[in-house]
């Protein structure tokens, strides 16, 4: 597939006699028509939603076009999460994943309502102390060992900081199952 400009090089050049630089320019037609095509490909699965990771261009603008196109986003910190909840996002519209977080984080994550991912098996006791659990949490998984693909950039999630073992993963249900029988038998 051939790729081409959405603007012509006279245009830039236009643009730069105008606006100072550096400057950054968006497709946004290019942008929405993406959007329409992923969740196109993906309709088959009733309730399935991307996420874009608002750590790749935290610029509230292209949040809000994603937004529009029904795209979630993906955050990573109190600041994202902050940035977020600006633009509108609320809700199961928003994914909190993050490997080093601390408790206002997650206190952000809970109030917004966003879905929990949870990175490491220590996250649960220290969450369980802050909010209480929602029905619709996550876990990250790290299968570990090495992939062989063009590149080096994830070909060993073994090295890698985020996610948990299968050992973990089972641990972590076991504890959130403890945690739900606890509450059914408090309250029934």
């Amino acid at each position: 597939m051939k790729k081409k400009p959405f603007v012509t090089l006279s245009q830039v050049r236009e643009m730069a006699e105008q606006y100072p630089t550096p400057f950054h320019l968006y497709d946004e037609k290019g942008i929405r028509e993406n959007a329409r095509k992923l969740k196109a490909a993906f309709a088959w699965n009733r309730g399935f939603r991307e996420y874009f990771a608002v750590k790749a261009t935290p610029n509230p603008f292209l949040m809000q076009i994603l937004r529009e196109e029904g795209i979630g986003v993906d955050c990573s910190s109190y600041t994202e999460l902050y940035l977020s909840e600006k633009v509108g996002f609320r809700g199961d519209e928003i994914m909190f994943s993050s490997n080093v977080t601390p408790e206002e984080d997650f206190k952000l994550a809970y109030d917004l309502g966003a879905i929990i991912n949870f990175d490491d098996i220590t996250h649960l006791p220290f969450y369980e102390k802050i909010a209480p659990f929602r029905e619709t949490m996550c876990c990250r998984y790290n299968p570990g060992g090495d992939f062989a693909i063009h590149n080096a950039i994830m070909d060993t999630p073994g090295d890698a900081k985020y996610g948990m073992t299968k050992e973990q993963m089972k641990e972590a249900f076991r504890f959130r199952r403890r945690e739900l029988l606890c509450k059914n038998a408090l309250f029934p």
